[in-house]
C-alpha cells in the first residue's frame, strides 16, 4: 500500500467494522453484529429483510475495504463508501441509489449516498488501480480482459444514453455502451477498470454537458479507442505485472490496434476476422505468396499445421473440452523486418469445413510465436470466464443499475460494483484474504 496512504486501523475503525485489536477477525464479526441489530432496529425491519453489514463479517470484505477505502482522504467518505458497497451486496432488486439507502435508514442516507457518488469529487482511479493489486496480491490474474458492457435503458436520461445498432446482437437499442478490463484466470475474474463511450449527442450539447458533469477533457471516441484507452491504463499506465491483453477486436481497425499495443510494449491476444490482411512469414508456407492475403485465407492453406489440443469449458462447468489448432508466424503488411506474430485458428474438434479458418473456426493474432499456442489457447477461453462471472456476479450487485445522469456517478458506481464483484466471486472461488492482512 502507498506510504501515502492511512494505515489498515485507521480504516477500518472509520467503517466501524472491526474493534481494532490486531485486526482480530472474532472483533470484525462481534462489531458487525451489533451494527446489524441497530439497523434491525432503526429500520423496524423484518426477521426476513437483508441485513446490510452481513457482508462486513465476511474476511474478504474487511480486507477489500481496508485496502480500497484507504485511498478515501476523509473518516465521512470511507464509512458511506463501506455502506454503499454492504448496499450492493445486500440489497434486492436493482441496486439503485434507493434501494441501497433504504437498508440504513432512508431519505437522509439516500442524500448523503447520492452526493458521495455522484457529486463528490473522490477520484475513482487509486480505487480502481488498489482493487487492481488487491487481485494481484490473491488470485494472481493470467491475462487483462477486455469486455463490452451494453446496458440497455428505457429513457433518455441516463449518461450516454443513445440508440445504437449492437453487432453483438444485432440490432438497434436504447442503450449504454461501456468496456471493462477485467484480471482473470482460469478460477474467478473481476472487473477493474472502466470506459463508457460517450455520443456527440452528449458532448455536443453544452447544457447536457454540464448537467452531467462531463469533465473537460473527455471527448468523442469509438468503442475501439475507448476499450483500447482502458487496456492500456490497465496494463501499462498502473505499473502492475505484466499481463497479456485479451480482446476481440473482430469489428475494430485490429491492424491499428496491434501497432499501439506493440508501440506501448503490452503483450497481446486479439481475435480478428478472417478479413485482416496478413503476410505468411512462415518457413511451412514458403512456396505460398508472401504477399498480405486475408487470415482466414492462411490458415486453410496451413491445414496440414491442424493438431490437437485442449482447454476448459468456463461456460459449462469448467468441463475439458477438446478441439484441433494450427499456427504459422505472419507479418503486418508488407514490412519484411517487421516482428513476426502468430496467427493460430481454434476450432472444436469437427470443424464444420473440415479444415483451420474455416466456418465455426475462431482466428487469433499474438505477440508470441507458434510454440506457445497451447497456453495462448488457454488464455482466450479466458472470455468465457467473463462471461459467465457478468452474467452470475456482477449482473447480480448492480454492474448495470447506475440511472443517473452524472459522468462521476457512472465511475463511482462501476467502480464500487466491481469492488462488490471481487467479494462476491473470491469468496466464491475461496481465495481473497492476503497472507498479510
Amino acid at each position: 500500500m502507498p506510504e501515502s496512504t492511512l494505515d489498515a486501523a485507521g480504516v477500518l475503525a472509520d467503517l466501524d467494522v472491526l474493534d481494532f485489536d490486531g485486526l482480530a477477525l472474532d472483533a470484525l464479526a462481534s462489531s458487525a453484529l451489533a451494527s446489524s441489530a441497530l439497523a434491525s432496529n432503526a429500520l423496524a425491519s423484518s426477521s426476513i429483510a437483508p441485513d446490510p453489514f452481513a457482508s462486513r463479517r465476511d474476511p474478504v470484505f474487511a480486507a477489500l475495504a481496508c485496502r480500497l477505502f484507504s485511498c478515501l482522504p476523509r473518516s465521512d467518505q470511507r464509512s458511506r463508501g463501506a455502506d454503499y458497497l454492504s448496499g450492493l451486496l445486500a440489497a434486492r432488486g436493482r441496486k439503485s441509489i434507493r434501494n441501497i439507502a433504504a437498508l440504513f435508514g432512508g431519505s437522509e442516507v439516500e442524500q448523503r449516498l447520492h452526493h458521495f457518488v455522484c457529486a463528490s469529487n473522490w477520484d475513482w482511479v487509486p480505487m480502481r488501480i488498489a482493487l487492481a493489486e488487491y487481485l494481484e496480491d490473491v488470485a494472481a490474474p493470467a491475462a487483462w480482459v477486455a469486455a463490452p458492457l451494453i446496458v440497455q435503458k428505457t429513457g433518455s436520461n441516463s449518461i450516454g444514453v443513445e440508440r445504437r445498432f449492437v453487432p453483438e446482437l444485432g440490432r438497434v437499442l436504447n442503450a449504454q455502451q461501456a468496456v471493462g478490463v477485467w484480471a482473470a484466470n482460469a478460477e474467478v475474474s473481476c472487473p477493474v477498470n472502466w470506459r463508457l463511450q460517450l455520443p456527440g449527442s452528449w458532448l455536443d450539447d453544452r447544457a447536457r454537458r454540464r448537467q452531467a458533469m462531463i469533465p473537460d477533457g473527455v471527448g468523442p471516441s469509438s468503442l475501439e479507442e475507448c476499450t483500447l484507452d482502458a487496456c492500456l491504463e490497465t496494463a501499462r499506465d498502473w505499473r502492475l505485472p505484466r499481463r497479456t491483453v485479451v480482446l476481440d477486436a473482430r469489428s475494430m481497425n485490429a491492424a491499428a490496434l496491434v501497432r499501439r499495443l506493440r508501440a506501448a510494449g503490452v503483450p497481446f491476444l486479439i481475435r480478428v476476422s478472417g478479413g485482416l490482411r496478413l503476410a505468411a512469414a512462415d518457413s511451412a508456407l514458403a512456396r505460398w505468396s508472401t504477399r498480405p492475403q486475408p487470415a482466414g485465407l492462411i490458415m486453410k492453406v496451413a491445414r496440414t499445421l491442424t493438431r490437437p489440443v485442449a482447454w476448459r469449458n468456463h461456460e459449462a462447468g469448467g468441463g475439458r473440452r477438446n478441439g484441433m489448432v494450427a499456427a504459422v508466424r505472419v507479418r503486418l503488411g508488407f514490412d519484411a523486418d517487421a516482428t513476426e506474430l502468430c496467427l493460430f485458428s481454434v476450432s472444436g474438434p469437427q470443424p464444420a469445413s473440415g479444415e483451420p479458418g474455416g466456418a465455426g473456426a475462431e482466428l487469433w493474432l499474438a505477440d508470441r510465436m507458434p510454440e506457445e499456442v497451447p497456453a495462448l489457447v488457454r488464455l482466450t477461453r479466458l472470455t468465457g470466464r467473463v462471461r459467465r462471472d457478468l452474467r452470475e456476479v456482477s449482473d447480480h450487485v448492480g454492474v448495470r443499475d447506475f440511472t443517473g445522469r452524472s459522468y462521476g456517478g457512472w465511475h463511482r458506481h462501476l467502480t464500487l460494483a466491481s469492488a462488490a464483484h471481487a467479494v462476491r466471486a473470491l469468496g466464491r472461488a475461496g481465495a481473497g484474504v492476503p497472507a498479510t492482512f
